[in-house]
């Protein structure tokens, strides 16, 4: 089963969030930060949304930086994966 977003909207795999600081300290789940750097798993064809023209900038495969709570979060065939507009991405990573 695959994921194919409509619109102007974006697949993201989260990359893992940091388990200890600088320090060594290990932090519990509910410490961690959620992390901003995904993988853009798949992308939407972009269109008219809001009588407005929408082009797509990112692809699959770009690192990106998100808002730290933005989009829906999903579960797939036991692999999370977040939805967000691409308005909702901050930056492609380089």
């Amino acid at each position: 089963m695959t994921i194919k977003p409509l619109l102007d909207k974006v697949v993201l795999k989260l990359d893992d969030a940091v388990e200890t600081t600088k320090s060594g300290i290990v932090l519990s789940t509910a410490a961690q930060e959620k992390p901003q750097f995904a993988n853009v798993i798949a992308v939407g064809p972009g269109g008219k949304i809001d009588g407005e023209d929408v082009t797509m900038y990112v692809k699959v495969g770009d690192k990106v930086i998100t808002s730290k709570y933005s989009g829906t979060e999903v579960k797939l065939e036991g692999e999370e994966y977040i939805i967000v507009r691409q308005s909702d991405i901050l930056a492609i990573v380089e």
